[in-house]
């Protein structure tokens, strides 16, 4: 949730009974907390577990020896939960599995999953179509039968806004679901108000893919500055992108702006600056509320679905 997940959002999460993410860029450079410091500052606000995103693309070495670094001190702060993403996860995996940790994988496509699977993780963040970001290329259905063999749980990230979505994904078979989108509309994120607001006028038809900010495609609400800046990257920047010489540092390019980018428009209270992530689950997002309800009003749908 990059750069939405401030310490008060991730906190509430957890102590509704969900498990809120810590997003290590967003809680120091966004938030401004020295970064042990601010994972301690999300335990005394909550007792219950919290994770860590680790982003382990290793297009930077300086990035990469970070990410160790952060992750070793989450371990040493008592975290035991990790979402990896871009990149292999083992060496996440055998750091928290040494400390009795569990390491779940974002994957868009059953290829990527078995080569988590061989570095041992253990489970699955199914990211479909719906989700914002990086959004993958597979529908909620069609995702899951792709893993369901893989005796892994999969977890169902993207288009669950609604106590709907969430009783519907868990009908499907998913072992639970990961929110962004409904969780930027809350009481609790540092999101700018135009961008919570534009959240709850958005429909599921205004989220497009544009690959103008990272060079792959993002899934953004479809402002006035999405429509001016276009969606395709040119032609250039797509021959970089292929070359194994240049692949690594246009990906670092487009992330060092895209990061800059996110926080300036993110938390922007003008609404000037419209370059909001967001899926399309915004279809069920209608109010701005406590995380904290949230939680516990997805809670009680699904028990209720389970006993009838």
């Amino acid at each position: 949730m990059y750069p939405c997940s401030n310490p008060e959002l991730v906190a509430a999460v957890s102590e509704a009974g969900g498990i809120g993410i810590v997003q290590p860029i967003s809680l120091t450079y966004v938030h401004g907390h020295e970064y042990r410091e601010g994972l301690r500052l999300i335990r005394r606000l909550t007792s219950r577990p919290v994770g860590l995103n680790a982003l382990i693309e290793s297009s930077s070495r300086r990035y990469h020896e970070r990410m160790v670094r952060w992750v070793a001190v989450a371990i040493e702060e008592g975290v035991r939960f990790f979402v990896t993403s871009l990149g292999n996860p083992r060496w996440v995996v055998d750091a928290a599995h040494a400390a009795g940790g569990k390491v779940y994988h974002d994957v868009t496509e059953r290829k990527w999953a078995l080569k988590a699977l061989d570095a041992g993780v253990d489970g699955f963040i199914a990211v479909n179509d719906r989700a914002g970001g990086h959004a993958g290329p597979r529908d909620p259905e069609a995702l899951l039968a792709e893993l369901a063999d893989l005796d892994r749980p999969v977890v169902c990230a993207g288009g669950v806004g609604a106590e709907a979505d969430f009783v519907r994904a868990l009908a499907l078979g998913y072992a639970g679901v990961q929110m962004g989108t409904r969780f930027i509309a809350t009481t609790e994120c540092r999101a700018g108000e135009p961008y919570k607001r534009a959240i709850l006028e958005a429909d599921a038809d205004d989220i497009v893919l544009t690959e103008r900010i990272t060079g792959v495609p993002v899934a953004v609400i479809n402002t006035p500055y999405i429509q001016r800046m276009g969606t395709k990257a040119g032609p250039l920047a797509r021959w970089l992108l292929r070359q194994p010489r240049t692949k690594k540092w246009m990906r670092t390019a487009y992330a060092l702006r895209s990061v800059w980018q996110l926080k300036r428009s993110s938390l922007d209270e003008s609404g000037a600056k419209d370059y909001w992530q967001a899926g399309r689950s915004v279809a069920g997002i209608h109010a701005v509320e406590p995380a904290g309800e949230i939680v516990r009003r997805f809670a009680a749908a699904a028990e209720a679905a389970r006993r009838q």
